[in-house]
């Protein structure tokens, strides 16, 4: 078990740095004024609207406008935390993972509804989506997993062995 959750964190690492520079860099352009970011950023956000027929990211609906609000505020700081919570094998990880994973799946259920439902988005463009439900569901379930013990009491004694100095 414990190889499968630090293969799982490794995983997660990398889509949480991804998440880390895409958040700001490409979908804050939805939110903010294009003209606040560099012409390549601008450049590849169109390629990308325009390659994988992205009709969300050309015709900013209000709900996707909320969606990106949503990730700048509140789901970019805990992609922060996680990769932070990873690295240094901090408790809490479970915690923010958790929270990431229940936000992400709430998000990408409107998201991949709206996809459907629309009937407007093409296979290519719900190929691209699709793995950030499967990144929401897999923060929810590492959340889930207990923080080991062993790795929690490396260089302290356990509470229940701390012996009291008698004076």
């Amino acid at each position: 078990m414990g190889f499968l959750c630090k293969a799982v964190d490794m995983l997660l690492l990398v889509a949480f740095t991804v998440m880390l520079f895409a958040g700001p860099l490409i979908d804050a352009q939805l939110v903010f004024p294009v003209t606040s970011f560099p012409e390549v950023l601008v450049r590849l956000k169109q390629r990308y609207a325009e390659e994988y027929q992205d009709y969300l990211m050309a015709e900013k609906p209000h709900f996707f406008v909320g969606l990106v609000w949503l990730e700048l505020v509140f789901q970019w700081p805990l992609v922060l935390l996680n990769i932070y919570g990873i690295l240094a094998s901090k408790p809490w990880f479970n915690t923010t993972c958790l929270i990431y994973g229940a936000s992400v799946i709430t998000a990408m259920t409107a998201l991949l509804g709206e996809l459907l439902g629309s009937q407007k988005a093409s296979d290519k463009l719900l190929a691209m989506y699709s793995p950030f439900m499967g990144l929401g569901v897999l923060a929810l379930l590492r959340g889930l997993v207990p923080h080991s013990a062993k790795s929690a009491a490396v260089g302290k004694k356990p509470a229940a062995l701390a012996r009291k100095k008698k004076a």
